[in-house]
């Protein structure tokens, strides 16, 4: 199964790279995708080379969907939606942080779930829908693994937070 990034033209790169680290460690198949499957510039102003466009990822062999924050103006469109739309229908983790959570509230994916748009948590994991503040990157990346099953054990998931979170020296 595949884990996709939905990465855009001043999409917050410093948003989902923790996430992306545990995902590449944990050999998840990540796969970064734009519109039209040309490269994109971050907001920090990285030039980020992609896998594929959406319109060739197979709804199918999706395990999650992850949305960073930017102006997500650009990909606020009918294909993207419905993209959404049909993964929540499959029950497929869907997570966006900052601005990626008001994509995922104009397609209608926070209807009747927890969210940062309801509550005045950082983060929050409703019904395989995960969003998160830009300030909750770090709690973000940790709460998709999470849900994804990335973790060996519990100590496994201390350590890291430990690591990310309190900045505690590896032992």
């Amino acid at each position: 199964m595949k884990d996709i990034f939905l990465v855009y033209d001043t999409s917050c790169f410093y948003e989902i790279v923790i996430l992306n680290y545990f995902m590449s460690f944990t050999k998840c198949e990540v796969i970064l995708c734009s519109l039209d499957g040309k490269a994109i510039r971050t907001t920090e102003g990285y030039s980020v080379n992609v896998d594929t466009s959406l319109n060739k990822v197979n709804l199918s062999e999706v395990r999650s969907f992850i949305i960073p924050g930017g102006d997500v103006s650009i990909i606020n469109n009918k294909e993207v939606k419905s993209v959404l739309q049909e993964l929540k229908k499959k029950n497929v983790l869907i997570a966006g942080i900052c601005a990626g959570v008001d994509l995922l509230d104009e397609a209608g994916i926070l209807q009747d779930i927890k969210s940062t748009h309801s509550t005045d948590e950082d983060v929050i994991n409703d019904s395989k829908v995960i969003t998160s503040r830009a300030n909750g990157y770090v709690d973000f990346a940790i709460e998709v693994a999470k849900e994804l099953e990335l973790f060996e054990d519990d100590t496994d998931l201390e350590e890291t937070i430990d690591f990310w979170k309190h900045y505690k020296r590896v032992q």
